[in-house]
Formats: C-alpha cells, structure tokens, sequence
C-alpha cells in the first residue's frame, strides 16, 4: 500500500485506504464480532495500511472500545480518525448531540476515553446541525488542537459553501486550518462533481471518500440476493432504481469480466483512477464486514484499468453538472477569446 499526506494542508501520512470501522462490533444488530474485526484490523495493517476511521456513534461507541485493543501495542503507527455529532448511545440527549462547544468537548473526552489514547489524529464533524455558527466550531477545534487533544480536523458532510466559508475564517483568524472533507463517492453516487470536489482540489484539501461500491450495489450481489447492507442495516443503501445505475451496473461486470477482476474491484479501482487525476488526494474509506471483503478491496490495488474502461464507466455514470456549469460551458468559447482550446488551462481550478 502507497502512502499520502492528507490533503495539502498537512504533512500528516496517510495509506492510500483508510479502514472504516463502522463494522466493528455487533451493537447495531449487524457487523463483525471481534474476533472478526481482529482479523480484518491485522490484514489491513499488513497489507500497510495505518488510516483508521470510526466515530463515536458507530456500534454506539463499540467500534472505538474495540479499535483501542487493537492499537494499544503501537498507537504512535496508526492515524486514528473519529467524529462526534451524533449520539454514541442508542438514547438521544439535548445536550449530547450536534456541533455546540458543548457537545464538542463532551465527545473529544468520551472518545479518548473509549479510544484509550490520550490524542485523536483526526477529528471530523461528522454531520452540520444547521444550528452552531461555524465560528463556535471552529474556535472549538482550535481549542482542541491547542490543548493536545486532537492534532488536526476536518468536516464531514457538509456543503460545499460552508467548508469553504469554515477554511476561509481559519485562515483570517489564524487558528487550526481544516483539512479536508469526508462525502459520499462512487460510480452511483458522483453528485460531489458539482462543487465538494473542485473545491477541494482548489483549496488543497483532502477527500475521503465513503461507500466506493454504494452500499454493495455495485458489487452485482443485489441482482441475486438482499442479504448485506440493504438487508441488515437499510440504510445508506442504493438499489438499481434507475436506467443509468443498471448501465453503470452493466459496465462495471462487462470490465469486470474483460479484467479478471471482481465488480467491486473494479468500482475501487476507478474511484483511486479519478484520485489519480485529480490534484488533491481521494482516499477511499472501506468498510469490509469480513476478511474475504477486505482482501477483495486490497486486490483493487493492483487492478490497473485501461483508458477506454475508465472512460466507459466515467460516461456512463456521469451526472448533469446543473447550474450554472451547464450555462458557462455553453458560453466558454466566447469568454476564452473565441477558441478554449488556444487557452493552457491551470492544473488547480481557480478558487
């Protein structure tokens, strides 16, 4: 496994997957026992990975409790990553929920505590509550990073126009930047084009990309069985609803076949392909239930597509950008001087 920075705003080093433990424990009614986890957590760092993704409400906070046997034996190694803004018990409380300061320093401290470290590496906001002015988030995070507490931040599901309000204050008030944004992405679900991800690329900051195969849609299974996500968790779960995802569905075990690989290698390969071209990291989050799924997402590292595969699946699961990206490509010519094509065009899109 290859290593990056997360995004341009940190020297941080990150593998190129991160391990997404929303799978370890069984509080949720679904996931791996921990003998399970246990196997997937030691096959990942192996294989060289040292990103680990959870938060405190994945198996209402067994996934952390978990995780922290893991790394107890060399937590220096390992890139921890968590969230807070959701309830980390199956009972909702006021006061134990959303963005406030609150509730910030109230999960920073249950965290480190389910966690067993004394510092969280990456600390995500895990959802806006549309009521917490972004300064009191941010001046929180700041709080946090000076204290030791968590050595960097970063958003996770938020739009666009906030992320970039939130990076800009950071910069004018000089306190702890963000770093990157946690969104959906994959070949059903590429939404992200219209503006997370060109704003990532033009602010430098990292994309951590969660449910690459959607859900297990693009994996083929559901066409012959429900059992996985759509059966246990239902939730946060495509279903071929459409005529353009049973093309892309169709693609994906065309060059699956033509590949000798699996669908679901081939769906990662072509997320890592677009991160390749891209001038900010995308690191995609897996979330295996078993090993046989995670050595399947590790064999996606070696899956080389050819051009004409990724331009197949990268037009067949292609979006309507919308306004206003479909009005300025009708008049891109005359802004360019007549001919866009005469015009060297800059590697970052222009902020």
């Amino acid at each position: 496994m290859r290593y990056t920075t997360f995004g341009h705003r940190t020297g941080l080093r990150v593998s190129e997957y991160a391990l997404g433990t929303g799978n370890f424990g069984t509080s949720w009614g679904a996931g791996a026992e921990i003998d399970e986890a246990r196997r997937m957590f030691d096959t990942f760092a192996e294989a060289g990975g040292n990103f680990l993704d959870t938060a405190d409400n994945y198996q209402f906070g067994e996934s952390e409790q978990i995780l922290s046997d893991f790394i107890a034996a060399d937590r220096d190694h390992f890139v921890v990553a968590s969230k807070f803004s959701v309830a980390s018990t199956p009972q909702v409380d006021i006061s134990k929920t959303g963005n406030s300061r609150k509730n910030m320093v109230h999960s920073v401290n249950a965290s480190l505590k389910r966690l067993g470290t004394d510092y969280i590496d990456l600390y995500w906001v895990h959802f806006p509550d549309d009521l917490t002015p972004i300064e009191e988030i941010l001046r929180g995070i700041d709080d946090l990073v000076s204290s030791g507490k968590i050595l960097h931040a970063a958003l996770s599901n938020f739009p666009a126009w906030r992320v970039s309000r939130a990076v800009t204050l950071t910069e004018l008030k000089n306190w702890a930047p963000i770093t990157g944004i946690q969104i959906e992405y994959s070949l059903v679900e590429r939404t992200a084009d219209r503006e997370l991800l060109p704003m990532a690329e033009s602010l430098g900051l990292a994309a951590a990309l969660w449910s690459p195969l959607g859900g297990g849609l693009l994996t083929g299974k559901y066409r012959g069985s429900a059992d996985g996500r759509l059966s246990d968790l239902k939730t946060l779960v495509h279903t071929e609803s459409d005529a353009q995802k049973t093309a892309v569905i169709d693609t994906v075990l065309d060059i699956a076949k033509e590949a000798g690989a699996t669908p679901a290698q081939v769906s990662v390969a072509w997320v890592r392909e677009r991160g390749a071209r891209a001038t900010t990291p995308y690191i995609p989050i897996i979330g295996p239930r078993s090993t046989r799924q995670l050595d399947d997402y590790i064999g996606a590292l070696d899956v080389q597509l050819t051009d004409e595969q990724y331009t197949r699946l990268t037009e067949v699961s292609a979006i309507p950008l919308g306004v206003p990206h479909g009005v300025n490509a009708g008049i891109r010519d005359r802004i360019l001087g007549g001919d866009a094509s005469l015009v060297d065009q800059p590697s970052v899109p222009r902020a």
